[in-house]
C-alpha cells in the first residue's frame, strides 16, 4: 500500500484481497452448456421430435 497525499494506491493483489483461481469461468461454461442442452430438450419434446 502506498499513500500519495490523500490517495491510497494498492497493488492488484491487495485490492482483490485474494487469489485468482479461474473457477468462475468453468462454472459459467458448464452452466451455459447445461442451459443450451435444456433448451434443446424442451424444443425437441414440444415439437414432437423426441
Amino acid at each position: 500500500m502506498e499513500r500519495r497525499d490523500d490517495e491510497v494506491h494498492l497493488k492488484p493483489e491487495e485490492a482483490r484481497s485474494g487469489v485468482e483461481l479461474g473457477v468462475v469461468r468453468y462454472v459459467l461454461g458448464i452452466s451455459l452448456v447445461l442451459v443450451i442442452l435444456a433448451f434443446v430438450l424442451v424444443y425437441m419434446l414440444r415439437s414432437g421430435h423426441g
